[in-house]
């Protein structure tokens, strides 16, 4: 008889803190040479830096997965609880995913996945039925994995002013939560 176990039930998580900002600098700056790489122009080496991820600390949320819990980075996001550059005023009705990303050298398979489910956990448990995100427009590898995660597509923000002062135009997605 085998046994099998599943990797992602070895994850961890916790809301990051100061200390770990460097690892968020790490972990988006390799995704982003990953992106380019497979010639996908999302995010640039170097764009972000930590000054953006301390900023996040103090007006959103950062999370890490690592394996168990004192094990290698797995993954992060970035949590808000509003996002006006890409969606307008909005009512305090969902949780804003940024920066989700996975260590391509640690991540078992699914591990993206997995770790939005944990962000939309997060989300409702803070009492937000919606769990909403973005990607740029002209993305559609990235739009057809949200869309494969229970995203749909709800509209589009043709110049989002982003990080860096860049203009660009985004995919915006949201799902509906609901209660296990």
């Amino acid at each position: 008889m085998s046994h099998t176990t599943d990797p992602l039930a070895a994850l961890s998580f916790r809301r990051a803190d100061a200390g770990d900002v460097t690892e968020f600098v790490r972990l988006r700056d390799a995704a982003a040479r990953w992106q380019r790489a497979r010639g996908i122009q999302q995010w640039r080496p170097g764009e972000l830096g930590p000054e953006h991820f301390r900023a996040r600390l103090r007006e959103g949320e950062l999370w890490l997965a690592t394996l168990g819990p004192t094990g290698p980075t797995v993954g992060a996001w970035e949590l808000w609880w509003e996002d006006v550059a890409a969606w307008g005023e909005q009512p305090p009705v969902a949780g804003y995913v940024h920066r989700l990303v996975v260590d391509r050298r640690t991540a078992p398979p699914g591990a993206g996945r997995h770790l939005l489910a944990v962000a939309e956990r997060r989300v409702l448990a803070h009492g937000r039925t919606l769990c909403r995100l973005d990607c740029l427009a002209d993305n559609a590898r990235l739009r057809a994995y949200y869309e494969g995660a229970g995203y749909a597509v709800v509209g589009e923000q043709a110049a989002k002013n982003g990080d860096g002062g860049r203009s660009y135009g985004v995919t915006l997605l949201e799902k509906r939560l609901t209660a296990p």
